[in-house]
């Protein structure tokens, strides 16, 4: 049984409206409230547990009477929860919408990894340092870590949200950090391996041009489109599903991070070709994650309001 656990602050006009639209709702239990005991915002508090399946509907009536804009809206997982008529009612009248995604939920959690501190643009330089040690030593390992140190994943959903929901605002926001972390990370990939070269630490390997990592790399085709393809299909997935290891392995197989450092070592060996291959792989990727992230969600979107007018037509009758 799939449920949520919703605190709300009501402003003492709206609450006996918000606890009738509670009160009435057959997907809402454990219903508490706790008069003019809230503050900051001021209003009265109030408890309840809802089915993920019926949450939509629930938290899209909430926010229409304005709760979220005067007061607060809280949603916390439930782990574990323990009802028999909570568990009938999911059966019976949710049944394949049981599994819906909590679309304010899942925005919330994009929008709260579109945020770019000191860390972002920091991860990112690591990142792309650990893929130059990678790609100079050929070790797959350390490009594999590298991947998943890297954030730039929450950035590019973060984008595709904003370009789903028509914020301006936020694509601009996602796309200069985007823009602006990559070069950092270049920079001093660059400055890295330029010291190597200068100090003739290159491993022997990698100075004959035995290069396997770097050649997988800088070489977009069409492998590289389906790789970048099903990973934003994915990774959206696996947001609005909340299912971390499938977007961990999302992290692994997205070429962006490795690309980014690629462009810095060839240009520190001077190998040019090489260089310009990484820099298209590097743009190719985001633009399709970008592209595959806001056709993912406004797919998913589609797929459950058809489930939900077919759950609600079945019940009617």
């Amino acid at each position: 049984m799939e449920m949520i656990h919703l605190r709300l602050v009501s402003p003492p006009d709206l609450a006996p409206r918000a606890v009738g639209l509670l009160t009435g709702n057959r997907f809402v239990f454990n219903l508490v409230v706790h008069p003019a005991s809230a503050h900051h915002p001021d209003g009265d508090a109030v408890q309840c547990d809802v089915l993920a399946g019926g949450a939509n509907e629930v938290l899209r009536a909430l926010r229409e009477l304005g709760i979220d804009r005067r007061g607060s809206i809280v949603i916390e997982p439930v782990d574990a929860a323990f009802s028999g008529v909570a568990a009938e009612a999911e059966q019976r009248q949710l049944r394949a919408l049981a599994h819906a995604p909590v679309w304010d939920e899942v925005e919330a959690r994009i929008r709260a990894q579109g945020t770019y501190g000191p860390s972002f643009y920091l991860y990112l330089v690591i990142a792309g340092v650990l893929a130059a040690v990678g790609i100079l030593t050929n070790s797959q390992i350390l490009i594999v870590a590298a991947m998943v140190v890297g954030p730039e994943y929450g950035a590019i959903t973060s984008v595709a949200l904003a370009i789903d929901r028509g914020n301006l605002t936020r694509i601009g926001q996602g796309l200069f950090a985007l823009t602006a972390g990559f070069l950092m990370a270049i920079v001093v990939t660059f400055l890295f391996s330029l010291a190597v070269r200068g100090l003739g630490r290159e491993p022997r390997a990698f100075e004959l041009g035995i290069r396997p990592v770097s050649s997988l790399i800088n070489a977009p085709n069409l492998f590289s489109v389906v790789v970048a393809v099903l990973a934003g299909v994915v990774g959206i997935m696996s947001l609005t599903q909340a299912r971390s290891s499938a977007l961990l392995g999302v992290f692994i197989s997205v070429t962006t991070i490795p690309a980014a450092a690629d462009i810095g070592v060839s240009c520190a060996f001077s190998s040019w070709g090489e260089a310009r291959g990484s820099l298209g792989q590097l743009l190719l990727n985001i633009a399709l994650l970008i592209v595959v992230g806001v056709l993912a969600l406004r797919f998913q979107r589609a797929v459950w309001r058809r489930i939900g007018r077919r759950v609600a037509r079945s019940g009617a009758g």
